[in-house]
């Protein structure tokens, strides 16, 4: 793994493009492969993908941005750590935040779109739990690596910061956060704290939370399930995943709220953490997460969206949109 350079956004400069493209050729080598074509790309501001011909096979290119660096270091970490849980890279270079990776296979998406058999979710969440629990033990190295931290016990402070950032609440614009909402978030600080320390002395470990976590993040493959896209991830407590997990598969499933799947796939994820704790205590504590877990995901986006690209904007009611679902019941 490399370490020179500086992250870098400027995306469409014709010099970032051609020292990138010469990183992908290095990596290559090594392994008898070289470029074949252009390459395609797809850009948002928080990220640029390349899909790369070579003379053996696609492999992806990913550059993040400065608020989502941490994910090329993440994901050479969690090939180590839960070896099978992700696709290997074939380099990263975590300092600029560049990773090259092998082609992934079919999406889970893409396999729902054609059964529409959501028991597969019921594999899916616990091998997902097994990662994260595979990686508790070392959250002081994801840390060292660049992961956010959202463990329960900072998020109040964090929380605390995100309501004074008025600009990227958008307070009082269009599509921003009213100045009702806004005192009615500042009143829910100790009820927020409150939730934060029964999730940090439950007794469950902070790991890595991938926070986006939906049937377009995960690859079917012979052997398992391979997660990926990691860039909104942060150090959490686990079961803050279920957010946007269970929304998702609401979503593009059509489900009810109170549809026995949805509580099916919640128990098939807790499942892994019951050698140590009861399942209605779990069920409690996952209830308290994914409440906690809408102010992540609001400074997931901040941080993405921490960026000069005028195309943010697009982006941008994503930020005080996530924060005032504190304030409504969880759907799921």
């Amino acid at each position: 793994m490399t370490t020179t350079g500086t992250p870098q956004t400027d995306w469409a400069d014709p010099r970032w493009g051609e020292t990138a493209l010469d990183w992908v050729a290095e990596q290559l080598r090594p392994h008898g492969r070289q470029v074949t074509g252009p390459v395609e790309a797809r850009v948002r501001p928080w990220s640029l993908v390349w899909r790369v011909p070579t003379d053996a096979g696609d492999v992806w290119f990913k550059a993040n941005n400065p608020g989502t660096v941490h994910e090329a270091g993440l994901l050479a970490a969690l090939a180590r750590l839960a070896p099978g849980r992700v696709l290997e890279p074939i380099a990263v270079d975590a300092r600029r935040g560049w990773s090259l990776l092998p082609a992934g296979g079919e999406s889970l998406r893409d396999a729902l779109s054609r059964d529409r058999d959501l028991a597969r979710w019921e594999q899916v969440l616990p091998e997902y739990a097994d990662l994260q629990l595979a990686t508790a033990a070392h959250a002081d190295e994801l840390l060292a690596l660049g992961l956010p931290d959202h463990r329960p016990q900072v998020l109040p402070e964090l929380f605390e910061a995100l309501l004074d950032d008025e600009e990227a609440l958008l307070l009082g614009a269009e599509g921003g956060l009213t100045p009702e909402a806004h005192q009615r978030l500042r009143a829910y600080r100790d009820a927020f704290a409150e939730d934060c320390r029964r999730l940090a002395g439950s007794g469950v470990a902070p790991t890595v939370q991938h926070d986006d976590l939906h049937d377009g993040n995960v690859f079917v493959t012979g052997d398992g399930y391979r997660y990926f896209d990691w860039g909104d991830a942060s150090l959490a407590h686990p079961f803050g995943t279920l957010l946007v997990t269970l929304r998702s598969v609401a979503y593009s499933s059509e489900l009810s709220p109170d549809d026995p799947t949805l509580v099916r796939l919640r128990d098939a994820y807790l499942e892994p953490w019951t050698d140590r704790h009861d399942r209605a205590t779990l069920r409690e504590l996952a209830g308290v997460a994914t409440r906690v877990t809408t102010v992540s995901r609001s400074l997931s986006w901040r941080r993405a969206l921490d960026t000069p690209d005028p195309a943010r904007r697009e982006y941008a009611e994503a930020v005080p949109g996530w924060l005032e679902e504190l304030l409504t019941p969880n759907p799921v």
